[in-house]
């Protein structure tokens, strides 16, 4: 059988392959280093025009290669749109002052403080047109001045800057995350914030603060880490949610209990539907004159919008509501819903309405977890034998089903953890099966019956009847986080290994017969490249006030303070479970603080920061290859001298040091022809 003839017999399946090959042309929009222009737009829209005309002469053989080619076209054009679209002002400076803006959004930062969203944002001295639309600011200190709210107006003085760039090549980009999210300017503030007008009743903070109402309710009747926890399954606010419980929730690999996904809306729907046919068909008459199940399919559609929106409305619930409306839209119209067509219809309007999702983990977990699912129990329904379900007793069935999702799900989304997160859990397994019957049998009924119950002002007792349950997932989250050997931690893969095993992972679950084996090839070929990926041998902050060098240890880090996020970055990175403290303890560096020189095989550096620092550096010139100055310089460097300074570094970004057979190279993570929206 000839490739077009395979092909032929896809075409009748194409639905299911177009979210590939859309996708491939957003992950090709965010490849070039420079802005497509009108030209190359222009050139997508031909090429799409002459492959929609051989799709409608020949829809046959060569049609569904043009319908391919249209789809990357799309998918490429539909996220450049959504890059105009969401473009807004970005702060070019580093500002120090009063602040004052609406708040819009509250969770926590890194360091555990809680971070505030803010829009319409005025700052001192600033032209208003170039106020970014939304700041976001941390706050520490003493803050007892505030009880934060949505739709409060604040002040506070502070420090903000634009987004940051990665900390290192090939990093996480915050500045593009920051601007498909609309914001121009991140920072924190040591003072107390002020209220300076309570929450108004303006309707598009309103589902906000009815969010933030429920959360408030929750944590009010189970207070501490449980209300925290409650609070985060039934509205998605992870506000509460302290850090060391998020560490010990992604450390047992259950952290995928607290989104808002299928299991949640699922439990919402389903009882919904089924609590609404039983009561319209406790009426005869309704009964046997109104179609009760497609009402029951509607109702149970309109909770799903209201969960929707009331959960902040992530990717993964986003999928999940679309693959539940697809289930009871194929009710009304006495349909079986497909279930890989209803993941391939949830997969294209996310990523049409959000395109930027592709490169997010939120996106790539839910779908490759929800894919393997249907895919794996698909195969199962299709190869069992008549009857051969049977000879399980019925108790055992649930727990069947249980340790084949869990199995399932965490294989299929642990070489994404493992590459956004540089961790894997070892008994990620033990900790699912130990947590997930509680969260589906008896927390998330419970939070569905404390939904209703508030209508009579008596969810508390279901809230406190999920305290002890949510302690268990609590307990087990902490215990197995904390058992030898349960985190394993791994290097940072190249670019190229998740596109390259999403794209094998799903030729394989979509490939029918013998061909699909053909893909082990490429997935061997990742995780060879995964495997032997060699971290850079130094490098250099965007600041010039932190340097890392790789050792036998592990890397070595220049200071033990400042700079952290991106001293975590880097050892995370590295797939090393040090803090920087323990990095700056290795011995690697001489000199004294200010003054500091590494012998690097064929390469000499030093680091001039403090004080004074500019007045050592035609000696450090003289002595080293490759020199650091945290400081800013008008004046060209010495002769003969490779100077890194705060001038160069702001226009290059952070950078990496490789050392090779050929000497020494210098990575940029800004390089000279880097122009896109999101880069200053």
């Amino acid at each position: 059988m000839n490739l077009l003839s395979r092909i032929e017999e896809e075409r009748g399946r194409f639905l299911i392959w177009a979210p590939l090959f859309f996708g491939t042309g957003i992950g090709l929009y965010f490849v070039p280093l420079r802005e497509p222009d009108i030209a190359m737009y222009t050139a997508l829209a031909v090429l799409g025009l002459i492959c929609a005309g051989i799709a409608w002469r020949w829809p046959w053989g060569i049609g569904p290669l043009a319908r391919a080619v249209i789809c990357v076209a799309l998918g490429f054009g539909v996220a450049g749109a959504r890059a105009h679209w969401v473009a807004g002002p970005v702060l070019d400076f580093r500002y120090y002052g009063p602040i004052e803006g609406r708040i819009i959004a509250m969770d926590r930062s890194q360091s555990d403080a809680v971070r505030l969203t803010l829009d319409q944002v005025r700052l001192n001295d600033v032209n208003p047109a170039k106020l970014p639309d939304r700041v976001r600011v941390s706050l520490h200190g003493d803050q007892g001045y505030l009880s934060p709210a949505i739709g409060q107006r604040i002040a506070m003085t502070g420090h903000i800057s634009g987004p940051n760039g990665p900390v290192e090549p090939g990093g996480f980009d915050f500045q593009r995350m920051a601007w498909f999210r609309g914001i121009g300017a991140v920072g924190y503030t040591r003072s107390p914030a002020l209220l300076l007008s309570p929450p108004t009743g303006e309707l598009s903070l309103a589902v906000g603060q009815l969010r933030q109402k429920i959360a408030n309710r929750v944590r009010e009747v189970l207070p501490g880490e449980s209300g925290a926890f409650a609070a985060t399954i039934t509205t998605g606010d992870r506000s509460s949610m302290e850090r060391a419980t998020m560490d010990a929730l992604r450390g047992s690999n259950l952290a995928h209990l607290l989104a808002i996904s299928g299991l949640h809306m699922g439990l919402l729907t389903g009882f919904v539907f089924q609590a609404m046919r039983v009561l319209m068909g406790l009426w005869p008459r309704l009964a046997l004159n109104v179609p009760v199940k497609k009402l029951a399919a509607v109702t149970a559609i309109g909770a799903g919008v209201f969960y929707l929106a009331l959960s902040g409305g992530a990717v993964a619930t986003t999928r999940a509501f679309i693959m539940v409306t697809t289930m009871f839209v194929a009710i009304l119209f006495d349909r079986r819903a497909l279930t890989l067509r209803a993941v391939a219809m949830a997969a294209m309007i996310v990523l049409i309405l959000t395109p930027e999702a592709l490169v997010e983990p939120g996106f790539q977990m839910s779908f490759a977890a929800t894919t393997a699912l249907v895919a794996v129990f698909a195969w199962i329904r299709d190869h069992a034998r008549d009857g051969a379900n049977r000879r399980l007793p019925g108790w055992l069935r649930p727990v069947v089903t249980v340790v084949v999702s869990s199995a399932v799900a965490g294989l299929a989304t642990a070489p994404i953890g493992a590459a956004h997160f540089n961790q894997v859990s070892h008994y990620g397994l033990v900790a699912n099966l130990l947590s997930v019957p509680v969260m589906g049998a008896v927390i998330m009924p419970l939070a569905v019956l404390a939904a209703l119950l508030a209508a009579v002002r008596l969810e508390a007792v279901a809230l406190w009847l999920m305290d002890w349950p949510i302690r268990w997932i609590l307990w087990v989250a902490d215990t197995v986080s904390s058992l030898d050997g349960a985190i394993g931690k791994v290097p940072t893969p190249p670019g190229y290994i998740l596109p390259l095993l999403a794209v094998t992972g799903v030729f394989f679950v979509l490939l029918r017969g013998r061909e699909r084996w053909v893909v082990l090839l490429p997935t061997v070929v990742a995780f060879a490249g995964w495997a032997t990926v060699e971290r850079p041998a130094v490098l250099i902050s965007s600041s010039g006030g932190l340097i890392g060098v790789m050792t036998s240890d592990g890397r070595a880090l220049s200071k033990s303070r400042g700079e952290g996020f991106a001293a975590r970055s880097w050892l995370e990175n590295d797939g090393d479970a040090a803090t920087q403290q323990i990095a700056f303890e290795r011995p690697l560096f001489d000199g004294q603080k200010g003054y500091l020189e590494v012998e690097l095989h064929d390469l000499s550096l030093m680091q001039l920061t403090g004080r004074g620092a500019e007045t050592r550096l035609a000696e450090a010139c003289a002595r080293a290859d490759l020199v650091v100055l945290a400081a800013w310089r008008d004046d060209p460097a010495p002769t003969g001298c490779t100077l890194l300074d705060r001038k160069v570094l702001a226009q290059s970004g952070a950078v990496a040091v490789h050392l090779g057979a050929d000497g020494w190279v210098i990575e940029p993570s800004r390089p000279k022809d880097l122009s896109r929206l999101w880069t200053r």
